[in-house]
């Protein structure tokens, strides 16, 4: 069985012609809607056949003006209400926007170069972005297929930045397997070729889709020397760097996947967390390179 995958849309995913269950109101509600109607239409019938009374209603203006300014107090109190909801809910998405993007504590620059994939680009190139990733991981998958080509064709291709690649483990055993099974693709000159088909063969977290089996099916679709590449997954020889990379992401405050860090030439870094836009990380990288 072959699993290579080139990024394509899935024919059988969901189309414009199904509606979503929410948009639908459900038969109960429908008929609890005719069955009030036809009780509203009861009632009425039944009215006209009562005799009427007459009577006489009289207008007591002072309650009418009292009436009428708790009205006018409950509306101005509840337009105040809202503006301060609307203000506060701004600020709050303020904070996590910031958040997204900051500054971090300087640390030594081996916590990001040690324990890596080789270089992705110019190793001359003035930034540097380091990624700590799980191959398992749904929002790393979701950075691969959604913003890492672009950064590639406007940033990594025009020699401004040049990516590595840190394990960080958080889904579980099948994790390490397919991180060791990259860095042994490395020993033999193809860690992004592999780093590729990870993530194009991703099925989702713990469904068994990066079992050794299946990498190695992976190393055999790529023409990789099966007995050297077979010997060092069942082996697991890289795990101690793999476990030395995600130390590495826990002395530099990492606590989720993925998460980035842009180092510039004076050793600069700012920090990015999560699957963000293409947007967020052209904002950095030109904040950066303008310095």
């Amino acid at each position: 069985m072959i699993f290579y995958r080139y990024m394509e849309t899935n024919s059988d995913s969901s189309s414009n012609d199904k509606i979503p269950s929410f948009f639908l109101k459900d038969g109960k509600n429908t008929e609890d809607l005719y069955q009030g109607k036809s009780n509203e239409n009861n009632q009425t019938e039944s009215a006209s056949k009562t005799p009427r009374r007459s009577s006489k209603l009289t207008i007591h203006w002072p309650s009418l003006g009292i009436g009428a300014i708790i009205a006018i107090a409950c509306i101005f109190f509840g337009v105040l209400m809202t503006n301060m909801i609307n203000i506060e809910s701004t600020q709050n998405l303020d904070q996590i926007l910031i958040k997204e993007i900051n500054p971090t504590k300087k640390l030594s620059l081996s916590s990001f170069t040690d324990n890596a994939s080789p270089v992705l680009g110019n190793k001359d190139a003035p930034l540097t972005i380091v990624e700590f990733g799980d191959y398992q991981c749904t929002f790393c998958n979701k950075f691969f297929h959604e913003t890492v080509e672009s950064i590639i064709i406007n940033y990594v291709k025009t020699g401004k930045v040049k990516i590595l690649f840190k394990d960080f483990i958080v889904v579980g055993e099948d994790s390490m397997n397919a991180a060791n099974a990259a860095h042994c693709a490395n020993d033999q000159k193809m860690f992004w070729q592999y780093h590729s088909i990870l993530y194009n063969n991703w099925a989702g977290e713990g469904t068994g889709w990066a079992s050794p089996e299946h990498l190695n099916e992976f190393a055999n679709t790529l023409g990789l020397n099966m007995d050297k590449f077979s010997e060092c997954v069942s082996e697991l020889q890289w795990k101690e760097l793999v476990d030395s990379s995600h130390r590495d992401g826990i002395v530099a405050g990492v606590t989720a996947t993925p998460t980035f860090f842009v180092i510039d030439e004076n050793n600069n870094v700012s920090k990015i967390t999560g699957a963000q836009h293409y947007d967020v990380f052209k904002e950095v990288f030109d904040s950066m390179l303008e310095k």
